[in-house]
């Protein structure tokens, strides 16, 4: 199914075992390539290599010593069972589609994990089965370090059979798979739960802000928020960089605002829902203030 070489044991996430002789995988696993080697894509290559699956890896800036680097992004659709797409946006993964299209046909499968719209999951998914291969819309939600601890979790939007068939894969570099429904409800509900991530972090920043103006330490501040209903995921992940005016990414501000642009367009513009308006126009101003690289948590230092 694409890999290659002799017998061999490999270590697969969860403490599962499969076995490779001559290029079969016993274990039913297919072979993964990852188009896309930013903060995310390229941790889960190196889970997928760990554990013996990748056939190939591509990414627009060249990085020809990554592991199974390949030349193309169509030499890795040609060696690859499965291709997982994880690039920035819409425009970006209808390029890659245009150099995969080619090699894609029956027995290939897309999995689409860049964060995107409905309308273009739509046109993605139909270029996609056209070509007599499937598609299956795998956004998911957990910034570097639950993808560096396999802690990912995925919004699955396709058939359930196919959900079913690369369920052992896509374990591998996750903690769930949730079946969403179709490809428009993975992609929209993956927009909405980013949409609750930047609303909050905004009201954190302010509320941060409102309470050392007032001479309030941070000790005292989260130490009282870790007893108030408001404490949240979010807040454990980045109390430590809020305390140490840390801003190298995680998740950056550039994909935040990006993400919040595609929810507006999927809730059917500006001034259908407020909070979304104003998460989409705080990261803006944070990106044309020279933070768009920085960790979306830099909307503190706009206050």
């Amino acid at each position: 199914m694409g890999a290659e070489g002799g017998a061999e044991g490999e270590g697969g996430g969860g403490g599962v075992l499969f076995f490779r002789a001559g290029g079969v995988w016993v274990g039913g696993i297919m072979t993964i390539g990852v188009i896309g080697l930013g903060i995310i894509g390229a941790t889960w290559a190196r889970h997928y290599a760990a554990a013996g699956v990748l056939a190939g890896a591509w990414n627009r800036t060249p990085q020809p010593d990554f592991p199974q680097w390949a030349p193309t992004a169509r030499a890795v659709a040609e060696t690859a069972d499965v291709v997982q797409i994880v690039v920035a946006d819409p425009p970006a993964v209808r390029g890659v589609l245009v150099e995969l299209l080619p090699a894609l046909g029956p027995g290939k499968t897309v999995v689409q994990s860049s964060t995107i719209d409905p309308a273009s999951s739509d046109e993605f998914r139909g270029a996609v089965v056209a070509t007599g291969a499937r598609y299956l819309e795998a956004p998911f939600t957990g910034s570097k370090p639950a993808a560096e601890q396999r802690m990912s979790v995925f919004y699955l939007g396709g058939e359930a059979d196919l959900i079913a068939e690369l369920e052992p894969l896509l374990a591998l570099v996750s903690q769930a798979r949730l079946h969403i429904g179709d490809h428009r409800q993975a992609c929209t509900l993956k927009l909405a739960m980013n949409l609750n991530i930047a609303a909050q972090m905004e009201v954190l920043c302010e509320s941060l802000t409102l309470a050392r103006r007032a001479g309030i330490t941070d000790d005292v501040f989260f130490g009282a928020l870790g007893k108030n209903v408001a404490n949240s995921g979010l807040v454990a992940l980045k109390e430590p960089k809020l305390r140490a005016a840390d801003y190298a990414p995680q998740f950056s501000v550039k994909h935040m605002a990006k993400d919040m642009r595609l929810a507006t367009e999927a809730a059917g513009g500006a001034g259908v829902l407020p909070a979304l308006d104003t998460a989409r126009a705080r990261l803006e101003q944070a990106a044309a203030a020279g933070w768009a690289d920085e960790d979306f948590c830099a909307l503190l230092k706009l206050l």
